[in-house]
This record gives structure tokens, C-alpha cells and sequence, in this order.
């Protein structure tokens, strides 16, 4: 289930994406542990109500790296 999102840009200190398909704890969970294991991510905050994902880095991280990430876990990140 690879996301075909753009790695057009660089998340330098907080973004937010949607994520498609996450309705519970679980997703919830998924999410966080997988983009928290992206090197450079400092916190993840999940939203289920809204689909969103807000990151905080630490340094500059590629948004194909998070997409690769969300992807990992079983879901996808909006272009």
C-alpha cells in the first residue's frame, strides 16, 4: 500500500498530514510508533476525529520518509 506522496518538501519543525483509514487506538498507535522511529522526529501527535498527524522535528526530514513511515504502519498519507 505504497503512498504515491510527493517528497516535494522538507518538514522543518512542525506539519501536519492527513492520513487515510486510521478509526481507532490501534491506528492511533500505529502511526505514532512508526513515525516516531523516523530518525529526526521529535513528538507525534495524532488526531482520529480530524485524520490528522502533526510532527515536530528536531532537524530537517524528508515528507518521503513519513510517508514511508505511515505507509509501514497500514495507511496512507494525502498528497
Amino acid at each position: 500500500m505504497f503512498s504515491s506522496t510527493p517528497s516535494t518538501f522538507t518538514v522543518i519543525g512542525s506539519s501536519t498530514f492527513t492520513v487515510t483509514g486510521m478509526t481507532c487506538a490501534h491506528c492511533e498507535r500505529a502511526v505514532t510508533e512508526e513515525i516516531a522511529g523516523v530518525d529526526g522526529v521529535e513528538s507525534v501527535t495524532v488526531d482520529l476525529a480530524t485524520g490528522t498527524v502533526r510532527v515536530t522535528t528536531c532537524r530537517p526530514v524528508d515528507r518521503a520518509e513519513i510517508a514511508a513511515a505511515v505507509d509501514e504502519a497500514g495507511y496512507v498519507l494525502v498528497p
